[in-house]
């Protein structure tokens, strides 16, 4: 088996786009249900806004990207204004059953033979990432060198002891933008919740009728940590359009909130760095398996009456599955996670 081929595929997915797209997603998750307790099985809607705002307004509209990323954004700021205002003044779980039931209507629009002329229907919407790549100052023709990294013909080979890291110019242009967002959303959250604004919410979280009784207005808080979650979401959206050069709606299904939570869950809730060592982690850890296994199926050391190539894929999320269960019953507040401060508890 090439375990170098292997652990360098694995840790080029562990920090490259999609790895970002996920810790956008739960940077934001962790404003709504770390921090604050809401219970927001949604977020695969607002990353929809983000991806049809930019798309939809570069293509359909003709307008300027920059445009785009603000109309993306502003999509996601109604959307949270929607769903929070009816909902937020009740229990958690109205919040929950009306976030997971609009992600679904918006992937259903997004799919519907009506808006097709719009939308592009189930077959998605391309030419909107052609103004983003065109302010690269990675070049697909250059070939540089310099210390420990090389480009050439438009890959960049970043050589560490026994790994390559691998990416495209594309790629690499995605995650300098990718990482520049998640350094400011790190940033910012760390401020907000060292700041009065930030424990009033993990008051809420703890106990709401404690903090209503303070005087607090706690719908106005709620509020605005489901818009600052969502609009971190809809940067997630902008980065997942960005990276595929297409937005298509079954991509931003109920499932990808479930993985934003996995991610979520495994690197700590309620921790400012929990999201990116989650994010990380679940990536390594699936492209490691992934790798292993079908290097194993080629060498012939796992015969293919055991395990064939199709059947790698549904083996390794069952593999990442009963370990998120085992991390569940033994470490519930996740790696990074406070015990005293945020734990699941599912025994």
């Amino acid at each position: 088996m090439d375990w170098h081929f292997v652990f360098s595929q694995a840790l080029t997915q562990a920090i490259g786009p999609t790895m970002l797209i996920y810790a956008l997603a739960a940077i934001g998750l962790n404003v709504q249900f770390g921090y604050t307790g809401l219970l927001n099985f949604g977020q695969a809607a607002f990353a929809a806004m983000g991806a049809y705002g930019l798309a939809l307004t570069v293509v359909a509209a003709g307008l300027p990207f920059g445009w785009g990323v603000l109309v993306g954004f502003l999509a996601a700021v109604v959307m949270a204004l929607l769903l929070g205002i009816p909902t937020l003044r009740l229990r958690a779980d109205y919040l929950a059953i009306v976030t997971i039931a609009a992600a679904e209507i918006v992937r259903r629009l997004a799919r519907s033979t009506v808006w097709a002329e719009y939308t592009g229907g189930s077959d998605g919407m391309r030419g909107f990432s052609e103004p983003f790549f065109a302010m690269s100052p990675y070049s697909k023709d250059a070939t540089w060198s310099f210390g420990f990294v090389s480009m050439d013909h438009g890959r960049l080979i970043v050589d560490l002891w026994l790994f390559d890291f691998q990416y495209s110019d594309r790629d690499l242009w995605v995650m300098t933008v990718g990482w520049a967002l998640v350094a400011v959303f790190l940033l910012v959250i760390g401020l907000l919740v060292h700041s009065p604004w930030g424990r009033v919410l993990k008051g809420i979280r703890e106990d709401e009728e404690a903090v209503r009784s303070l005087g607090k207005n706690v719908f106005a808080y709620k509020m605005q940590a489901l818009v600052i979650g969502g609009i971190i979401g809809a940067a997630a959206g902008f980065v997942f359009a960005l990276s595929r050069a297409n937005v298509q709606p079954d991509t931003f299904s109920t499932d990808f909130t479930f993985y934003f939570y996995v991610v979520l869950i495994l690197g700590g809730a309620a921790r400012l760095f929990g999201p990116v060592l989650g994010a990380a982690l679940f990536w390594f850890l699936y492209n490691l398996f992934s790798q292993s296994l079908n290097q194993a199926i080629r060498a012939e050391l796992i015969p293919s009456s055991v395990l064939s190539g199709t059947q790698v894929g549904p083996l390794v999320f069952f593999l990442l599955g009963l370990g998120m269960v085992l991390l569940l019953i033994f470490r519930p507040q996740g790696i990074l996670g406070n015990r005293r401060e945020l734990m699941l508890d599912v025994r």
